[in-house]
């Protein structure tokens, strides 16, 4: 039966404590990774420009490896969310296992590229020797953080699924307060040890991450988590759950893949800009970091909200919360990237932009707060699709629109025409609008809830939307 009747308006006053329940403790995870990105940043500016640019553009390679697990962990949190939903604790456990094994291949494949043929990978990047080489240092240390990097993400997806937001926070925490430390430490040598510069960065970076997971386990061991370590639950796996897992997972898998490689062109483009505009760039990054990180918090509450919603077979209350999510998304960004235009000045000067540089950075600030608006729109609708089972609408439109137009306008306002930075930078975004307004009309027809636990697939008998409802 459903959960909500004609007779029944939505309840603010219930919906907002609820998402804030998931959703601030991960925006304040993501806060404070951010922010130890951002001191980061600003310890390695002092050391130079291309320093900051060839790290910058490391941090591009990682990101090619998000893009790389990240399907499986929004494969991943469609069924955790749902089969929590259910209370189907085996279903959690299987599909949890599955989702571990498929993400550390990944971060094992990324992390010997990393380091083994560090070279490879800053020639791809950048045409720059000097960031070149500086890239090569950082990157052999570094590597061994990815898999590591991947476990914690695949240990916080479960923790946020299952409503256990505040382990992966603690985890950060902790890992955020020894990276910082050990950058003070290793970078410019303090307390008797040499000074290593970016290598010394990306060591910092490694311990960080081990701490990270120490911490978590520790944690969920204290808390008795009932899912996160049972071990022998993770590997039991059957056909049906593969070939379901799988079925779901592929879209989200492959939207993230070509949407990755779609990235890694456009980075390149921007990587065979001026040096100024490169360092720009690992600025902005970082910058957009801290925007998608207070909005990832919102995005995972959409996720679990709806996703549980629709395994328990509420789809009345999944469809009322779904669109108001999305909006409710908008206006955390929105307020959030004008806050960043406001503080730029003190901002990037303290990031080491000057001149050019500093030109350059506060034009991506512009640019991106007017885009995030749109794109975050875009992000919510997609991961509450994907939550509530359509992994297939989303994703088709933003290959179709990536490779179709975005990066064919890119290519060509930066390879081809020469364009100055800042219009190659607009070509980014040109197809938000327009898949905003598909996504929209999608949301409202309520074809994207298909579940995949059994009471939620009876409440789907007869289901028609109706905005009156709520």
């Amino acid at each position: 039966m459903n959960s909500l009747s004609y007779s029944n308006r939505f309840s603010w006053k219930d919906f907002l404590p609820r998402v804030a329940v998931i959703a601030i403790p991960v925006a304040l995870q993501n806060l404070m990774t951010t922010t130890g990105s951002m001191i980061d940043t600003m310890m390695i500016a002092s050391l130079g420009q291309q320093q900051v640019g060839a790290v910058g553009l490391c941090a591009q390679f990682s990101s090619l490896m998000f893009s790389g697990y990240w399907g499986f962990v929004g494969g991943g949190m469609l069924f955790f969310s749902q089969y929590w939903g259910a209370q189907d604790d085996d279903g959690i456990n299987r599909s949890y296992g599955l989702t571990l094994t498929c993400m550390m291949t990944v971060g094992l494949l990324f992390g010997f590229f990393a380091v083994l043929r560090p070279d490879l990978i800053m020639r791809l990047y950048t045409d720059k020797e000097s960031i070149q080489n500086i890239g090569i240092e950082y990157l052999r240390i570094a590597g061994f953080a990815y898999p590591l990097m991947v476990f914690s993400m695949a240990m916080a997806a479960l923790l946020r699924c299952t409503e256990k937001v505040r382990i992966p926070l603690y985890g950060s925490a902790a890992a955020v307060v020894v990276n910082i430390s050990l950058n003070w430490v290793l970078i410019f040598g303090h307390l008797g040890f040499p000074a290593m510069g970016v290598r010394g960065a990306a060591l910092a970076t490694v311990i960080s991450q081990v701490v990270n997971i120490v911490v978590v386990m520790i944690l969920a061991r204290r808390a008795r988590h009932p899912y996160l370590l049972a071990f022998r639950q993770h590997f039991c796996w059957d056909r049906e759950l593969v070939r379901s897992y799988f079925t779901k997972c592929f879209p989200i898998i492959m939207n993230e893949v070509l949407i990755g490689l779609g990235n890694m062109v456009i980075n390149i483009v921007l990587g065979r800009q001026p040096e100024e505009a490169i360092a720009a760039v690992a600025v902005f990054r970082t910058l957009e970091g801290l925007i998608i990180g207070f909005f990832a918090g919102f995005a995972n509450a959409a996720s679990v909200l709806v996703g549980k919603e629709v395994g328990a077979g509420h789809i009345d209350t999944a469809y009322a919360r779904a669109w108001r999510l999305v909006y409710l998304c908008q206006g955390f960004i929105g307020s959030i990237g004008v806050l960043l235009i406001l503080l730029h000045t003190p901002i990037l000067s303290i990031m080491g932009m000057r001149g050019e540089s500093f030109r350059i950075a506060f034009g991506f600030l512009c640019i991106f707060a007017c885009a995030a608006l749109i794109r975050m729109g875009n992000w919510t609708q997609n991961d509450t699709f994907r939550a509530a089972g359509d992994a297939t609408y989303g994703t088709v439109l933003e290959i179709v629109f990536m490779w179709l137009m975005v990066i064919p306008c890119v290519w060509t306002a930066g390879m081809i025409l020469h364009l100055p930075t800042l219009v190659v930078f607009v070509c980014c975004y040109i197809d938000e609008p327009i898949r905003y307004i598909l996504m929209q009309v999608h949301l409202f027809r309520g074809k994207w809830i298909r579940p995949v636990t059994a009471e939620g697939k009876a409440a789907m008998q007869g289901w028609k939307p109706d905005r009156r409802k709520g």
